[in-house]
């Protein structure tokens, strides 16, 4: 669809925008635009960074838990 857009289009495309918002305003914008694609590459480094791998298992649960089997579920009381 973009591949589309010849330079008769995008020319357009900027007089509307600029009509819409005002020269003083469209760098403002684009300056949050920007902060804000910043912001969301911080938090998915931060999110990256934050997940670990679970720490080693201790002497104490390395021993299987016995369960008890008597080879019928349990009923819920009603």
């Amino acid at each position: 669809m973009l591949a589309d857009l010849s330079i008769w289009h995008i020319l357009i495309l900027i007089a509307v925008v600029t009509l819409m918002f005002g020269t003083k305003r469209i760098p403002e914008i684009g300056a949050s635009i920007g902060k804000g694609i910043q912001a969301f590459k911080r938090g998915l480094q931060d999110a990256g960074n934050a997940i670990e791998e679970p720490p080693p298992p201790s002497a104490s649960s390395q021993q299987p838990k016995s369960v008890p089997n008597s080879g019928a579920p349990k009923r819920l009381s009603e």
